[in-house]
């Protein structure tokens, strides 16, 4: 487990909830928030059929009378028993290596699952949050992005599968609000990274580290001024169960308003994983956003959030995450 859990403040003041569903459990955020949710006091079923996801993210939890782990895939109807106060909707393939692979899984888990999330949030008069993402902005001609921006997407693009089942989700989600009465809320998470994030899933976080630490070369793509804005996934986190706490539907930017280039943060990398690995230019990616800063307003005044961890210090703590599961997998092969 990484140390950095062991430190993890609990949300301040229990939550109004006592037992919670988190679909996408097992991915990167949601183990996450899985055990935010616990260390908070509350019972989390996780569900998760596992196709991007792992249940090494939450097998340290696996002891903890307070949490089960359901394989099931979203996209089928969700039926549990019991009381149930928040459902945390997070299922879905996120990163370019998944949704490219996965274009159809995509589109079905941001419509049918969003669906039989939000059934199961009606049948239990639960609270529902629907983790959106800054993409459904796509390549911004606003900036920074604030939640009124209604976004500039290519929708036969290749990420629009991604980039439309958001959007999809997000139009259910306040069409259950407003037909059918359902408290829910819309989160949308700004490029999140940190521990438990998979090193070879496409993004530029967890790509520049493996990279880095193989002494490969670091790949930016195009010339590396596009901008992304990091946020460390506690902070990410507290932010999803502050949201749920309270009654705002949403939507709310997640994010770290530092800005920074892709070639800023390759050599940033480089200097925090002390390698000498050269930066290497490669083609950028269709559609590929040129700019990301969430513009965070409504998060702080609404809920006293803002993010804590200095992108530096939390890079640092992902690094040598990743340096420990490159050290364990090398011990097992041995």
């Amino acid at each position: 487990m990484d140390t950095s859990l062991r430190e993890r403040a609990p949300v301040k003041g229990r939550p109004p909830f006592r037992r919670a569903v988190v679909t996408g459990g097992c991915g990167f955020v949601g183990s996450h928030l899985c055990d935010l949710l616990l260390d908070s006091d509350v019972e989390v079923l996780c569900i998760d059929n596992l196709l991007t996801g792992t249940a090494d993210n939450v097998v340290h939890r696996r002891p903890d009378d307070r949490f089960e782990l359901m394989v099931h895939d979203v996209t089928d109807p969700i039926s549990i028993p019991g009381e149930v106060g928040l459902v945390l909707h997070l299922a879905s393939p996120a990163s370019p290596q998944d949704y490219l692979r996965l274009p159809v899984q995509t589109l079905q888990t941001g419509s049918r699952g969003t669906f039989n999330a939000l059934e199961l949030a009606r049948e239990k008069r639960a609270r529902f949050v629907l983790a959106s993402t800054s993409e459904v902005y796509g390549d911004p001609l606003q900036h920074p992005q604030r939640e009124s921006y209604w976004g500039n997407v290519n929708p036969v693009g290749p990420r629009s599968v991604y980039d439309e089942a958001k959007r999809f989700a997000e139009a259910a989600t306040t069409a259950y609000r407003s037909e059918h009465g359902v408290d829910t809320a819309i989160v949308r998470i700004f490029n999140t990274f940190g521990p438990r994030m998979r090193a070879a899933d496409g993004r530029a976080v967890p790509t520049f580290i493996r990279q880095a630490l193989a002494g490969e070369p670091l790949t930016v793509t195009g010339d590396g001024s596009q901008t992304r804005s990091l946020c460390y996934v506690d902070d990410t986190v507290r932010g999803i169960l502050a949201v749920a706490a309270a009654s705002h539907p949403g939507p709310v930017n997640l994010g770290n308003p530092a800005e920074t280039t892709v070639l800023e943060l390759a050599h940033l990398v480089r200097k925090l994983s002390g390698s000498a690995a050269p930066i290497e230019f490669v083609d950028r990616p269709v559609d590929d956003p040129g700019r990301r800063r969430p513009d965070i307003t409504l998060a702080w005044e609404q809920f006293g959030w803002k993010p804590e961890t200095d992108p530096r210090k939390g890079l640092s703590t992902t690094i040598q995450w990743f340096a420990t599961q490159l050290n364990e997998t090398a011990a097992r092969e041995r």
